[in-house]
């Protein structure tokens, strides 16, 4: 991790936490703000920092910015017609992980382990949420089953990579989407905006920092 890249991760790490206070107190402009602003030095960092495969950085970044293009989407004001292209950036950006991971190298019986893991959160959780989607709305069921199905190969790729920042931040990228179908199609909880946000930042700068590790 070069000095740069250090810098842009601590600016990345220092707007999230201005974005979780913000979340806290109800300051929707400044959400508006700082949720997107949060991901251009996370990108930055992943330009330039010293990957340990360059083909895994390139497809990182492709899953920052669709990340960053989801954040936009899902913060715009008429939910019911930018959900589903929020979904949909995220999803590519999941595939893009995904690539990402692969193309840095896992080991098949850490693999199959993600998988493990994967298909029993898919069996016990996956329908509840998938279910709930149908209810609020029939055509979303399609769609949240295909990013639930997305999201998990991207888990067992990560985990299936063995770096353990790597698979930290696929953990709690699948607990921040978890926590936002949830919320928005089973039953709301206390803190939920909180803890949707908090996680998923850690996550994405965790996938960010794990470029940098030898598998």
């Amino acid at each position: 991790m070069n000095g740069t890249a250090t810098a842009l991760l601590v600016a990345a790490a220092v707007l999230a936490a201005g974005d979780w206070i913000a979340v806290g107190v109800g300051n929707r402009v400044a959400e508006y703000v700082l949720k997107p602003a949060t991901m251009l030095p996370l990108i930055g960092a992943a330009v330039v920092l010293d990957p340990v495969d360059r083909s895994a950085r390139v497809w990182f970044v492709v899953a920052l910015v669709c990340s960053l293009a989801g954040d936009v989407f899902l913060m715009l004001p008429d939910e019911q017609t930018f959900f589903v292209p929020g979904l949909a950036s995220f999803l590519v950006g999941h595939v893009a992980y995904v690539i990402g991971l692969l193309s840095a190298g896992v080991t098949t019986v850490a693999l199959i382990v993600g998988i493990a893991v994967v298909v029993v959160a898919m069996a016990t959780v996956g329908p509840i949420v998938v279910r709930g989607a149908r209810r609020t709305d029939p055509r979303l069921g399609i769609p949240v089953t295909a990013y639930v199905s997305v999201i998990s190969v991207m888990v067992a790729c990560a985990i299936g990579s063995t770096v353990p920042i790597a698979v930290i931040g696929a953990l709690l990228f699948y607990l921040s989407d978890l926590a936002i179908g949830w919320s928005s199609f089973v039953k709301p909880f206390a803190g939920q905006r909180l803890v949707i946000i908090t996680t998923y930042h850690v996550a994405q700068i965790c996938l960010v920092a794990s470029l940098v590790v030898a598998r």
